[in-house]
């Protein structure tokens, strides 16, 4: 197996595959203390990509309510046991990935769900669970021992994709320059090897073609080919659907070890490498997903460090009590359909002060100004949503 640099484990890796780094990385952070749950996201991408025969049960986009919540049924909790002890020696990974735990003759861990498994896509909706911590029940608050939260998942477009890895016909692929990952069709055979390699389980088989399926990332509007876009990258469907406002996506420039390009004034580099409070599920699998997420900030922190790694208090504190320019940032979430390259920051007024944690915290009105692809500005957000008095009649009466 080759030696690859893995950021997110905080070493070198073995992996099963060589080809060389995309130009660019397509990424996605979400804000699972914004999601509603109202699979508005699930239902756009379905109506566009996965509305066809043999297509009945395939979600390439899904919400799940964490931890009772699965599709397929299972889905990390197999991986995870199949895994085995996962230890964190501070920022460094010290267990085994899923190409280094590889049994002999395989490239990749895998576990391959039954048909009985994605027949269930709401098992778990909605259904909380007590605090993972020893905490004396109160009567008189029925619900203070329960969470729940949900998870969105797409296809995390990974840097090191158990899928590529595991394909024996070398039908699963990297586009060069945005990084995402698509399966060519006329390649594909149904070995159903991706299904069973991906982590993730974001490759999905469809019977009536014989050939597996998965997210496209939407990229005729990434590259801007779509005749929405005109031309500009832009947000996929997904995104464009969420009224909770949760995700924010993008393209990073990405160096030849995988790492990404020093860029302070990109929304996703800031929020990933600087503020670090976006971090990936289930880092330990080595595949370096890009996909990140905001932690919940209610659930259990054991189970939070074991879902996101060692990162996860460090995050929260961060987004709980969030610097000045961080506050701004976090106003571009889904503020624009077109892709955001860069951010400017004007400062405002103080308006308000508020106690988070026993210390107080400043709030000021400052203005995320976001630019496109092209260094044009396409939206200007403030801290403080602004408000508008009507004058004259309100009503005929």
């Amino acid at each position: 197996m080759a030696q690859v640099s893995n950021w997110q484990l905080g070493r070198d890796m073995e992996y099963p595959y060589e080809a060389p780094r995309p130009e660019k990385q397509f990424c996605m952070i979400m804000d699972t203390n914004k999601c509603i749950a109202c699979q508005s996201c699930t239902i756009a991408c379905k109506s566009t990509w996965t509305w066809g025969r043999g297509q009945e049960y395939m979600l390439w986009n899904n919400i799940e309510t964490k931890p009772f919540g699965f599709y397929p049924t299972g889905w990390d909790v197999n991986v995870l046991e199949l895994l085995g002890e996962q230890e964190w020696e501070g920022d460094v990974y010290a267990g085994q990935t899923v190409f280094e735990a590889a049994p002999a003759g395989e490239r990749v861990l895998g576990w391959q769900p039954d048909q009985a498994d994605w027949a269930y896509p709401n098992i778990g909706e909605d259904e909380p669970t007590g605090d993972a911590t020893e905490v004396t029940y109160i009567p008189d608050k029925p619900h203070s021992m329960m969470w729940m939260y949900y998870l969105q998942r797409i296809c995390n477009h990974c840097t090191y994709p158990a899928c590529v890895a595991a394909c024996p016909r070398q039908a699963i692929y990297k586009r060069p320059e945005d990084g995402i990952v698509l399966i060519d069709q006329e390649q594909c055979r149904g070995y159903r090897k991706c299904v069973e390699a991906c982590p993730y389980k974001k490759s999905m088989y469809r019977p009536t073609t014989r050939t597996s399926e998965k997210c496209i990332g939407c990229y005729p509007r990434v590259e801007g080919s779509d005749p929405l876009s005109k031309g500009i990258p832009m947000e996929t469907r997904c995104m464009a659907a969420c009224v909770g406002k949760i995700r924010l996506q993008g393209l990073v420039q990405v160096e030849p070890d995988a790492t990404w390009s020093k860029d302070p004034t990109h929304p996703l580099y800031y929020l990933v490498q600087e503020e670090k409070v976006a971090l990936p599920l289930y880092p330990q699998f080595g595949t370096q997903p890009n996909v990140f997420y905001i932690p919940p900030r209610w659930a259990p922190r054991p189970y939070l460090r074991q879902m996101f790694g060692p990162g996860v208090d460090a995050a929260l504190e961060r987004y709980m009590r969030p610097s000045r320019k961080l506050l701004a940032v976090l106003q571009l979430f889904r503020a624009s359909q077109k892709m955001i390259f860069k951010f400017d920051i004007r400062e405002g007024p103080k308006v308000g002060e508020i106690q988070v944690g026993g210390a107080p915290l400043e709030l000021f009105n400052d203005t995320a100004i976001g630019y496109d692809s092209q260094g044009r500005e396409v939206v200007r957000v403030s801290v403080e949503e602004p408000s508008f008095e009507r004058r004259g009649k309100v009503n005929s009466l």
